[in-house]
This record gives structure tokens, C-alpha cells and sequence, in this order.
């Protein structure tokens, strides 16, 4: 399977439709019937999809309209978790963290529903499917049961390991672990890098880690550690400083995060070209996918689909610029 060179992709999260928001609302207050919500989700994964599509992104999601938090929507999943009430996060901002109070088993499909519906809508051949990591998982649980961090991190990739085997049996081709608190604790890194291991072992589909908020310098170390063929990593919000340590990546694609998520100022066609020509002085264009630095959900919406938008007209500019030396298109590489 042939792409487009420098392929354009999401990262997961994408702003809510705000009667979305609303239906939430009512769906939590239990003035919404179950079948209710679930039509209104469905409509929305729709909608952004058509969104993504517009804009030109090759590879997209749904902006996990379905999802309200990225550990709660997964932890609600499996069997041994239970909930004591929402935590705050940072400001205003809750969730409600799980316990691990039994041994955790696999319960019920985590998203291949989800998957389903997605391939059954959208034009594009492949799509992206964001699953957080077991280190995340585990790092933003209460460990109730287990003796140790290591052996519920441990359990909860081998949970993951069936979801994506289900997956791949569904046809699924590129899954994205998210990994935001990989290297919260520098001396657990190795556990975490195992973790994800035992998580992919035996799928045969593309895998991409996205790991944000991070000291890069000390995850470079492991890049040939860890089983996946893509890392997506955040530059934008750097300002595309100190890159050094992609000289590391000795055979992987780097997913590049080329528009900041946390700033509402939309970036430029020629600022996001400028970028990637920045970063093919450490990776030549055929590793190279472009994608935001990080989920868009924080954002506006309108200011979200242009920062894509932007984000695709900045890779056509290079594109061109490629093309004239005879680089026009890329396989699509399920290993590393």
C-alpha cells in the first residue's frame, strides 16, 4: 500500500461538537436515554470525521467522540477496576480515577466497536486507532491489589495484547499506544518499554507510541528498545528547538508534531513547511509522517480544523518541493 509522501495524520482527541457536550450533559444527569447518546456520539464520530477528511489529513480518527478521558474510558472496561469519585486533575478539571481492587481481566472489547464504525464511515483506507499504553493506565490508577506497579502494568498490557489482536482480526492496520506518563519515573522507563512489548507481541499491524510532555533525551535512549515502527512526538510547542536526539532514530518513522495544541494561534502553510524542512536535516522525508503535537480537544473547534487545514497545505508545499526530486509516494510500513 502506497501513501503520499510525508503523510498526514491526527493524534487522537478533537474538540466536541458543543450539542455533543450537551448531550453528555443530560446523558450524566440521566435525562437522556442510553440509545439516545449512543446516536448522538455516532453522529458526531461522523461529523469530525468528515472534518478530518476535508481538511486532507490521509489517516484520520474520530476525535474519540465517544471517549470522555483517556484512562476512565478504558479502566470502565475491565474487570477489577472500581470507582471511587472524580480527582482533580489540574483547575476545574476532574476525572474519575479507578482503584485496581481484583485482578484485572479482560472483560469486553475496548474499542473495537468503536474501530468498526469509524472504517465503516470514513473515505480513507487506513485509519488511526488511539489505545493509552498500560504504563499510563497504571501510573493514573490507585493500586489497590497488586504488589507492585510492574505487575498491574504487566496485566494490563496483556489485556491490551488481546484488544489488538481483535483488532487486527478486524482488519485494523495502524494503532497508536499513548503513552503520556511514560517517563514520569525515569528509573521505571525499562518497565514501561516492557510493558508495551508484552502489549504488542504477536500483532502484526502497524504500531506508533505517542509520548508527550516528556524529556526526549532520555526516551531517545530507547527508541530500539521498544517494538513499534513510529514514534509521534511534539515540536511545535517547543518551537522546533534542540532535536538533536532524533539522530538516535536509526530505522523508525517519526510521526512529527508540527502545529501546537496548546496555543490558540493558528500556525501558517509556510511556518508548518519551514518546520518540516527543520526536521528533515535529522530524518530523511520517507520516515517522515506530519501530524499535530498532541490531541486537538482543548482547542476551538473552528480553530482546530484550521490548524489541519494549515497543517496540510504546509506538507504540500514540501511535497512539491519533493517531487521534483522524483519523491512522490511512500509505503505503508506495518513493522519496523
Amino acid at each position: 500500500m502506497e501513501l503520499p509522501i510525508l503523510p498526514t495524520s491526527i493524534i487522537g482527541s478533537y474538540p466536541k461538537p458543543r450539542w455533543l457536550l450537551r448531550m453528555y450533559s443530560l446523558y450524566e444527569l440521566g435525562r437522556l436515554p442510553k440509545e439516545d447518546f449512543e446516536e448522538a456520539v455516532k453522529d458526531a464520530s461522523v461529523s469530525v470525521l468528515r472534518e478530518h477528511e476535508r481538511a486532507g489529513i490521509d489517516i484520520p480518527w474520530d476525535g474519540e467522540m465517544g471517549r470522555s478521558e483517556m484512562t476512565e474510558y478504558f479502566t470502565a472496561k475491565i474487570s477489577g477496576f472500581r470507582f471511587y469519585g472524580p480527582v482533580r486533575v489540574w483547575g476545574n478539571a476532574y476525572f474519575n480515577k479507578a482503584a485496581a481492587v481484583s485482578k484485572l481481566e479482560y472483560r469486553e472489547p475496548l474499542v473495537l466497536e468503536e474501530f468498526g464504525w469509524v472504517k465503516a464511515n470514513t473515505t480513507r483506507e487506513i485509519v488511526k486507532v488511539p489505545i493509552t499504553g498500560p504504563y499510563t493506565i497504571a501510573e493514573w490508577s490507585f493500586n489497590e491489589y497488586y504488589p507492585s506497579k510492574e505487575e498491574l502494568a504487566f496485566d494490563l498490557a496483556k489485556i491490551l495484547n488481546r484488544e489488538f489482536k481483535a483488532l487486527e482480526r478486524e482488519g485494523a492496520s495502524f494503532i497508536q499506544i499513548d503513552e503520556p506518563a511514560m517517563l514520569n519515573h525515569p528509573d521505571e522507563v525499562p518497565m514501561a518499554v516492557e510493558a508495551i512489548n508484552r502489549a504488542v507481541k504477536g500483532v502484526k499491524v502497524k504500531f506508533g507510541l505517542h509520548v508527550c510532555y516528556s524529556n526526549y533525551h532520555l526516551f531517545a535512549d530507547y527508541f530500539d528498545d521498544i517494538k513499534v515502527s513510529q514514534f509521534a512526538l511534539e515540536f511545535a510547542n517547543r518551537n522546533f528547538r534542540d532535536m538533536d536526539y532524533l539522530k538516535k532514530l536509526t530505522h523508525q518513522e517519526l510521526g512529527f508534531g508540527a502545529v501546537d495544541v496548546h496555543n490558540p494561534r493558528v500556525e501558517s502553510p509556510e511556518e508548518v513547511a519551514k518546520a518540516i524542512r527543520k526536521v528533515m536535516e535529522y530524518i530523511e522525508p520517507e520516515r517522515l509522517y506530519v501530524n499535530p503535537d498532541c490531541g486537538l480537544k482543548l482547542l476551538d473547534r473552528r480553530i482546530a480544523y484550521q490548524k489541519l487545514v494549515n497543517l496540510v497545505k504546509g506538507v504540500q508545499i514540501v511535497r512539491r518541493e519533493l517531487a521534483r526530486s522524483g519523491k512522490e509516494t511512500v509505503p505503508f510500513r506495518r513493522s519496523v
